[in-house]
């Protein structure tokens, strides 16, 4: 879904993504929580301050993950970002609005049926000063 938005928004479109707490990550619940505790490891070494930030709302987290398929760095990525904008839920002056979904976009045309997926409400916040636990713990809890 990010590499379609990221393409509407260089082609010049206005992109407002609502209800942010609803998108699928692609893995198994268990290898995005790795994913993310490595990236969490990931700081500047004599001030952490200064980066990379570690956004845990489903909001930012998308944002970030366009902002990585955008040339933000350029005029035309900047304009581009510019144009993005993201929520939790559905803010008023978008709730009465008329929603367009993308199908192109869509878990079920992107991923295969049999693939695992994990929400991405549930993943950083939970995750957020909890430790990996073990593989045997993991599977232990999910039964």
């Amino acid at each position: 879904m990010a590499s379609v938005l990221a393409k509407e928004l260089l082609n010049g479109q206005n992109v407002v993504c609502v209800r942010t707490e609803d998108i699928n990550i692609s893995g198994s619940l268990y290898r995005n929580k790795l994913k993310y505790a490595n990236f969490k490891r990931k700081h500047m070494n004599t001030n952490p301050r200064q980066g990379p930030f570690h956004f845990r709302s489903p909001a930012k987290i998308l944002w970030r993950t366009i902002r990585g398929m955008v040339p933000h760095k350029t005029a035309r990525g900047a304009a581009a970002l510019d144009k993005l904008k993201t929520f939790e839920g559905i803010p008023h002056p978008y709730d009465r609005k008329k929603s367009v979904s993308c199908p192109a976009a869509s878990r079920s045309c992107a991923c295969a049926r049999s693939a695992a997926f994990a929400a991405l409400a549930t993943s950083p916040k939970r995750w957020a000063g909890s430790t990996v636990p073990s593989s045997s713990a993991w599977s232990l809890s999910e039964r």
